[in-house]
């Protein structure tokens, strides 16, 4: 396949817009009637992704086979849906047929070839690795809701208890579907590592706007049961040769599955007597933004290997750490470090941005890349058309200020810390002393 071919063809194709998505749709739900049930009842959110995640299979046509692993991620996840072997013959019909409208005279034998070719190519590779999961695992989970609370006007942190066994890795992401919102999936990370109860903690904020997050937050209640699929994502999880000092940079609730790391880091020292460095650095707008502030003080306090600092960009009469946590990131110490970074896409792409300008190489930043769009874009999706992304639902991008005019050098940047320094702990503000 050329992978130049479908870039330049897919980049004609966008222009057009909107009219795309619904094209496509259209063309799907009319030539096979079959599917539509597979979809949610309100289309306008799956259009939106639709453009952003059929864009990234283009743009990595030729890297597809040699890192299969989120094709496959994807395969395994699709599963939720009922997807069978023949609906990708479906959706890649109604691909052509649409680059075949938008396209013209420029769609000719030799690039319908190419657009083929790579189609085949992620369709095989995601069948295949969905009916090799369908023989040790369920299509979802059922989970019961066995805590709820409200720990902030916007926020409720969840505990679920799958009733099958479920397996994942401190770092990655399960999707949920809630009882009040059918066929409506939503990404989000578990916030501890697993535990041998089974349960799994939740952290949600409500988005205006979102079709999820509003009825997770206000109505979802013990006694209730959700399911969830497969979880997805390896680049925020720690492998055997993982680096021993991480810098843990979240926005908002992106703090999750930092603290699930964090938590297989304790572990990790409880057992052995070793393990990772850490310095966490949580970014929020404002300081009651920081709703998990009492447990991660008192591991800074109390664990010699773990130091935490709280940044808040938009309360001028906050007396600590002030700015975009990206900022603050990279005016840390930065060599030996890995830094893994979870939030909205916006505070993603901006920290990368501050990262890579202090000297931080690209190979030592570890974030989900296909959560993500560039840092002038407001939409992100991974590739097929029905993958549920983290949406308006899970990717808050006004958690952190549009400037860094709030941040005081002499003040309020902590100054660049040598590590390791075992045993100082938590930076506390003076009021908070």
């Amino acid at each position: 396949m050329d992978a130049h071919a479908l870039q330049r063809s897919w980049d004609q194709v966008t222009k057009h817009g909107e009219q795309v998505p619904l094209y496509f749709y259209s063309h799907l739900f009319v030539s096979y009637p079959e599917v539509r049930s597979m979809f949610p009842l309100s289309m306008s959110n799956q259009r939106d992704k639709f453009v952003g995640a059929l864009g990234r299979i283009v743009s990595h046509a030729d890297q597809i086979e040699n890192d299969a692993s989120f094709l496959q991620h994807l395969g395994r996840d699709h599963r939720k849906y009922a997807v069978l072997a023949e609906h990708y013959n479906a959706v890649g019909a109604s691909l052509c047929a649409t680059l075949m409208h938008f396209l013209g005279p420029d769609w000719d034998e030799e690039l319908a070839a190419h657009w083929t070719a790579a189609y085949q190519v992620v369709a095989r590779i995601m069948v295949e690795a969905a009916e090799m999961s369908s023989e040790s695992s369920p299509d979802w989970w059922d989970a019961d809701v066995i805590f709820a609370e409200r720990r902030t006007m916007d926020l409720t942190l969840l505990t679920v208890r799958p009733r099958r066994p479920f397996e994942f890795r401190p770092g990655q992401s399960v999707s949920m579907e809630i009882p009040q919102r059918p066929r409506q999936w939503r990404y989000f990370s578990p916030a501890n590592a697993p535990r041998s109860d089974g349960s799994i903690d939740l952290h949600v904020q409500q988005i205006d706007g979102g079709l999820v997050s509003p009825t997770v937050v206000r109505s979802l209640k013990v006694g209730d049961t959700v399911k969830l699929g497969a979880p997805v994502g390896e680049r925020l999880t720690l492998r055997d040769n993982a680096a021993r000092e991480l810098l843990l940079v979240a926005g908002g609730t992106g703090l999750a599955p930092l603290l699930a790391l964090v938590e297989q880091i304790d572990r990790e020292w409880h057992r052995s007597g070793s393990g990772p460095v850490v310095h966490l650095l949580h970014g929020v707008r404002m300081p009651w933004h920081l709703y998990d502030r009492p447990r991660l003080r008192e591991l800074a306090q109390t664990r010699a290997w773990f130091e935490y600092t709280e940044v808040v960009s938009d309360d001028p009469s906050y007396p600590g750490v002030r700015g975009k946590v990206g900022t603050i990131a990279a005016r840390q110490e930065l060599h030996g470090r890995t830094a893994m970074v979870c939030g909205g896409p916006q505070m993603v792409a901006h920290t990368l941005e501050r990262l890579a300008a202090a000297g931080m190489s690209p190979e030592h930043i570890k974030y989900e890349h296909f959560y993500y769009a560039a840092a002038d874009e407001h939409t992100a999706g991974p590739p097929l058309p029905r993958q549920e992304t983290p949406s308006e639902d899970q990717q808050p991008p006004r958690h952190l200020s549009a400037t860094d005019t709030a941040v005081d050098p002499g003040r309020d940047v902590p100054a660049a810390d040598a590590w390791p320094r075992r045993g100082r702990g938590l930076r506390l503000p003076r009021s908070a002393r």
